[in-house]
């Protein structure tokens, strides 16, 4: 057979024309051209419905936010607003109350108080009350009827115990300083009956026997029957000496010792003798020796007027060298003269019954400090009356 009469292979592209060829491929181009920009034309509708601010125009309306550490790194540009700002008023400080200018507001708390073993939580949250109460001093006492309230050397080699028989937790007063301190406040150990004994004490039966006692009983208070320790004794003054050498060592910390009118001689015991010399002696190189133990400790006493001192109990505490002295006025009767003595010294102690006078004290700007001794008892009362009266005087 011929080639003119085989069937022809392929598509039968060759024989379409180039130009058809192009035109159509240059029509699909752009039929999807178009429909290309159709759907960017019907987006871009959507998109600029959105309004965009621009950089330029915005105003104050929007506050910055607040610069970070790295901000030191990439300071803010002076062209945008400051953040604001929190400011906190300042309180106005109030000018102390009268009473709160006093040096010394004090309260006395007996050995007692730490009694029947009363805890760290509680003798912390006594502390605190007391400073609620507007006292920023405890006068606590650490002493008293011929023995210590903590464990004392000196007494176990000197009587053969170590202590009052009283129960109370041996780290009582290191907590008492410690919260004080904590609260801005002092702590002063407390001195109680001083060189004075009653039937009661531990040390009575001991003391008779080796004649520690001078002969006659004191009767300086209504009621109450005392026998004063012979401060002329060596063994006597030599005890007290290393007793109070001894507690200044053991706490450091303490702001003050006070003693008080019971470190004296009642003027009617039998005899007649003047000790005034005698206990002036034995005072001197007492304090001396607590000085040289620890030089911050303030000796301190809380006595009558310097004539009333001398007259009715030998202390001529003017030639005694003490740091502090607070006048006592625990008598009405007595209480305008012990007042005019107060404005020469530290200050004055009045109990519950001299509270009637409490205005006049505060009020006076010469009465330096004010101690309140708790003859009730009840000292927490006490210190919640006081503040009572000076709030409504106010």
């Amino acid at each position: 057979m011929s080639s003119q009469n085989k069937k022809p292979n392929g598509c039968g592209c060759s024989s379409i024309p180039l130009s058809l060829i192009l035109a159509i491929l240059g029509g699909a181009y752009w039929w999807f051209s178009q429909k290309g920009n159709l759907d960017i034309s019907h987006l871009l509708s959507k998109i600029q419905g959105i309004t965009i601010p621009n950089v330029n125009q915005i105003t104050g309306t929007f506050s910055s936010p607040t610069p970070s550490l790295s901000s030191k790194n990439n300071p803010t540009p002076s062209s945008q607003p400051a953040s604001r700002k929190t400011i906190t008023p300042k309180k106005k400080l109030l000018p102390p109350t009268p009473w709160e200018k006093k040096v010394i507001r004090g309260i006395y708390l007996s050995r007692y108080q730490v009694t029947n073993n009363a805890d760290e939580q509680t003798i912390r949250a006594r502390v605190r009350y007391y400073r609620s109460q507007g006292i920023n001093t405890i006068i606590h006492g650490v002493w008293g009827n011929g023995c210590t309230m903590y464990k004392s050397d000196v007494m176990q080699q000197t009587l053969g115990y170590e202590s009052c028989p009283n129960q109370f937790q041996e780290r009582w007063l290191d907590w008492l300083i410690d919260e004080a301190h904590q609260q801005g406040m002092q702590v002063h150990a407390y001195f109680e009956k001083g060189i004075k004994i009653d039937k009661n004490s531990p040390i009575y039966d001991l003391a008779i026997s080796q004649g520690w006692l001078v002969p006659g009983v004191d009767k300086t208070y209504v009621g109450i029957e005392q026998y004063v320790l012979d401060v002329e004794v060596p063994e006597v003054a030599s005890f007290f000496k290393n007793i109070l050498v001894e507690f200044v060592q053991k706490y450091p910390k303490i702001d003050a010792v006070q003693w008080d009118d019971y470190l004296g001689y009642y003027a009617e015991l039998p005899g007649k003798v003047d000790r005034t010399a005698k206990l002036t002696s034995f005072v001197q190189p007492m304090i001396a020796a607590m000085k040289q133990a620890n030089p911050k400790v303030s000796f301190d006493i809380c006595h009558h007027n310097p004539y009333w001192a001398k007259r009715y109990f030998a202390a001529d505490w003017q030639k005694w060298d003490v740091d502090r002295v607070f006048i006592q006025a625990y008598n009405e009767a007595n209480f305008l003269p012990e007042l005019s003595y107060a404005k020469n010294y530290a200050g004055i102690a009045i109990t519950e019954r001299q509270f009637h006078h409490l205005k006049e004290l505060v009020d006076d700007s010469a009465i330096k400090s004010i101690l309140v001794f708790p003859l009730s008892g009840k000292p927490e009362e006490t210190a919640s009356r006081l503040k009572s009266l000076i709030a409504n005087n106010n």
